[in-house]
């Protein structure tokens, strides 16, 4: 089931990208990283998720899986033999996908308005942004993982945000280490592997990213 030909459909900074990048490099799965244009979107790209058109889509023997999350998931059925992401237990697997929607629904969207506002809009992005990472502090609590004491997919579906925390930094004009301090130490911890510091993009290209956006967006003399 797991062999055939595996590609990936990505963009270079993309936190959801990245997750299935970390995913395959945990299960060592070797795939063609195909970088796509998001101003000019590939035929295969518009081809393989008509609905959305958007990146990452994991191509498995010409077979579409769109949506990082789900990625994440048929990643882990179809590899199933090493390096399992999800818990064995139903409970945990529950809580480990309710925490990851959380990801996606709060914590992308107020680091995306952080990064691409200004003034009150953004403290109040910059407020929620740090609210929510301190929920997600305590989730962790005292684990060295969220999985426990294994890497799994909850780790996955959150390190590969922290590429931007220094965008996000700059943005808001605080420090993550400072705010909360046990996430950054899980984060390093995280970096530790090769299968994350070797998927992740370069944060300081990040942060240039996001200030060529918000150049764009506000002007030089903002």
């Amino acid at each position: 089931m797991g062999d055939g030909e595996v590609i990936l459909l990505d963009f270079w900074c993309s936190m959801f990208g990245m997750r299935a990048r970390v995913a395959l490099a945990e299960k060592g799965i070797k795939y063609q990283y195909r970088e796509e244009d998001l101003g000019n979107k590939s035929p295969l790209l518009t081809q393989m998720n008509p609905v959305h058109k958007k990146i990452p889509v994991l191509i498995h023997n010409g077979r579409p899986v769109c949506e990082s999350l789900i990625i994440l998931h048929y990643i882990d059925e179809v590899w199933s033999h090493t390096s399992p992401l999800l818990p064995s237990h139903p409970y945990h697997r529950s809580q480990a996908r309710f925490w990851a929607s959380y990801i996606d629904d709060k914590l992308s969207e107020y680091g995306h308005k952080l990064n691409t506002s200004k003034g009150e809009e953004q403290e109040a992005a910059k407020k929620d942004f740090i609210d929510c990472m301190k929920v997600l502090e305590g989730e962790l609590g005292e684990k060295p993982y969220y999985g426990g004491e294994s890497f799994g997919f909850l780790d996955v579906a959150l390190i590969t945000f922290y590429p931007w925390f220094l965008a996000y930094e700059k943005s808001g004009n605080f420090s993550m280490e400072c705010v909360c301090p046990k996430l950054i130490a899980w984060a390093k911890r995280c970096m530790q592997r090769e299968s994350v510091s070797k998927s992740l993009a370069d944060p300081y290209k990040i942060y240039e990213f996001v200030q060529q956006i918000r150049n764009t967006k506000f002007g030089t003399d903002e």
